[in-house]
């Protein structure tokens, strides 16, 4: 064991010998690991945001089936599932897109009954809307800025709706336990939202929470209670939303991987450049550790304890740097990274979630990347005959 210390001090003091080699070599990791662990922290929030909205949501989601896609479902089903056993609240939502100001911003209108808004929206200005005229909203602080709208802030009628159309009315800005959602959303009554769409009698679909392992049996209830010829609903439960969800975020995290799977590939390639492949006094260094009777293996060893240091440096420096950059992208915005003088009033957060998972790849991926530059080269140095490397 007393060996194996000794060798491992001589891979530390050997870091001293080469500075500006070694800088360069962590130098290249930091920038290879930084923008890969700040998108997989930025897709591991996006994920646990997805999966927080799941487990807090309703336990069946029902809508009405229509060419095998999702439709509008009538009201009157409340009706009917509502004395269904098990069932012990059914809400009905309307969700859909719009848009808004002069530029049409795109925006995502949820009406619903007030007495059923989010638990997490907080209104940090104002108050949350009444049903009646004219149109009452509420509305993120992110699309508030977007929009340059603040409490009382009145919009013309944007929409048609064949009994007239109203004036709407900013009553509140809120901000959200899971802000990304709040970036382009209006919070508004269900009647509301119905006039805005120009329907009547229907939702989206009806939100319905039921008592503990009764999913199934309600499933079922459900479909004999409202199916008809006109009327044939799509049941969707909490656990197979939770059961889709993984597959679209692997997907894209995928795409995402695929791409860096090259730029990690070009970083071994700069990594045996930095580290010995080329560097005559490396090979020398190496040679003259062969002629004083150390042994390959015991070079590898040397080289090992080089490179995970410097692997471990690497990647403490990406992880910090990503940390920042995170943190400036919260607090002030895309533009407040790149332009100075910029406008750096607060943006929605960027979910993110740089530990445990990123960190630990990023420790895994820059271990890869610098053992295999050191340790191929340091290889071939000491694989070869002492003249030759002493060359």
């Amino acid at each position: 064991m007393g060996r194996f210390l000794a060798i491992a001090q001589t891979g530390v003091a050997s870091l001293a010998l080469h500075p500006l080699r070694n800088l360069v070599t962590a130098i290249a990791v930091t920038v290879l690991l930084l923008p890969f662990l700040a998108g997989l922290a930025i897709a591991q929030g996006i994920e646990e945001q997805a999966e927080a909205s799941i487990r807090f949501g309703s336990d069946l989601y029902v809508t009405r089936e229509e060419f095998g896609r999702n439709a509008p479902i009538p009201l009157a089903a409340l009706d009917a599932i509502r004395p269904l056993e098990g069932v012990t609240k059914v809400v009905p939502r309307i969700v859909g897109a719009m848009t808004l100001g002069k530029d049409d911003e795109p925006v995502v209108v949820v009406g619903m009954p007030v007495s059923e808004f989010p638990a997490e929206v907080r209104c940090i200005q104002g108050r949350l809307p009444r049903p009646g005229k004219p149109n009452e909203f509420v509305i993120g602080t992110e699309l508030a800025r977007r929009l340059n709208l603040k409490l009382g802030s009145r919009i013309l009628p944007f929409y048609h709706n064949d009994r007239g159309e109203s004036i709407s009315v900013i009553v509140g800005v809120f901000e959200a336990d899971a802000p990304i959602w709040q970036a382009r959303l209006i919070l508004t009554p269900f009647e509301t939202a119905a006039d805005l769409f120009n329907e009547s009698g229907r939702a989206t679909d009806l939100l319905v929470w039921c008592r503990p392992r009764y999913e199934e049996q309600l499933r079922s209830a459900i479909r004999h209670a409202i199916v008809s010829s006109r009327v044939r609903p799509r049941i969707t439960t909490r656990g197979e939303l939770e059961a889709l969800l993984p597959r679209d975020l692997l997907h894209r995290a995928g795409i995402f991987n695929l791409h860096f799977v090259l730029v990690f590939t070009v970083g071994i390639l700069v990594v045996l450049v930095t580290s010995g492949i080329g560097l005559s006094e490396r090979r020398r260094e190496i040679g003259i550790l062969k002629a004083t009777g150390w042994q390959t293996d015991e070079v590898l060893l040397r080289a090992f304890v080089e490179s995970s240091l410097l692997s471990l440096a690497g990647v403490s420096l990406a992880l910090v740097l990503a940390g920042i950059w995170l943190k400036v992208l919260n607090g002030y915005g895309i533009a407040g990274l790149f332009l100075t003088g910029a406008d750096l009033s607060p943006a929605f957060a960027v979910p993110s979630r740089l530990t445990p998972v990123p960190a630990l790849l990023g420790f895994v991926l820059s271990f890869a990347l610098v053992t295999s530059g050191t340790l191929y080269s340091s290889w071939r140095a000491a694989s070869a005959t002492t003249l030759e490397a002493m060359r």
